[in-house]
């Protein structure tokens, strides 16, 4: 079974890679805006945090939410439209190891974007941070994009491809600017203040701000994320067993 996984992990990998909408999504779109929002803002700072190491963070966060939602949904509704998922039933492949595969597969190609951005944000803008506050900010970014990976899997639930896509887009966009990935939530009116607290993309982006100003692990934020990943997980696991009943 692990030979399997290998192969399919490799071929996972490879079919992203070669994603358009992952190109888009997960490294033109966060690389452009970076480079654009720190540009035009200065050298200003936010919450004691440089502006730019700030929201190097924010996009790299950015571009991985894209590729767990976009990525992982579009091509799971893909395969079981096309009757893929049926055909692994039959093979050795475990379902859950299908499932695993997948998502390890994706944690790869994420970890390829977290390097691409903070080689970028190091070179091309000069941040400098301590070797600490790189590792524990990409390891924060790797892992506690978990439960995006998991919204996307609940997405390629939906029997629709098209329908997963525009729900995908419209999800990715909307939690990325109501999260404060775009810009700063401190910007945004109170109301819209307090919905952020509520979101995984700005809890998921508050843990590597923190890691940058110095701040120990925000726990009502890790619970958050965890509630969302194990509610994403139940709802799919329970709708796909539905489906299998049908």
């Amino acid at each position: 079974m692990m030979k399997s996984m290998i192969a399919q992990c490799k071929a996972e990998i490879l079919r992203t890679l070669r994603n358009r909408r992952f190109v888009v999504f997960s490294v033109v779109m966060p690389v452009m805006f970076y480079f654009i929002f720190t540009g035009t803002m200065g050298d200003i700072k936010v919450g004691g945090i440089d502006w730019k190491a700030y929201y190097l963070m924010s996009m790299t966060a950015f571009g991985v939410i894209g590729a767990s939602i976009n990525t992982l949904s579009v091509r799971f509704a893909q395969e079981r439209t096309q009757g893929w998922v049926r055909l692994i039933r039959i093979t050795p492949l475990p379902n859950s190891a299908y499932v695993l595969s997948k998502m390890l597969s994706q944690s790869i190609v994420n970890l390829g974007t977290i390097l691409l951005m903070f080689l970028i944000g190091h070179f091309a803008k000069g941040i400098d941070l301590s070797l600490g506050q790189w590792v524990a900010c990409g390891l924060w970014i790797w892992i506690g994009v978990l439960p995006f990976m998991a919204l996307g899997l609940l997405l390629g639930t939906l029997k629709s491809v098209e329908v997963v896509q525009v729900a995908a887009n419209i999800l990715y966009m909307s939690l990325s600017v109501l999260g404060g990935l775009w810009m700063p939530i401190t910007t945004m009116p109170k109301l819209m203040q307090t919905i952020a607290e509520y979101l995984p993309s700005y809890r998921f982006g508050q843990g590597a701000w923190n890691v940058l100003g110095g701040i120990g692990p925000d726990w009502t934020g890790i619970l958050i994320l965890a509630a969302y990943a194990l509610v994403f997980v139940i709802l799919s696991t329970y709708i796909l067993k539905r489906q299998e009943a049908v």
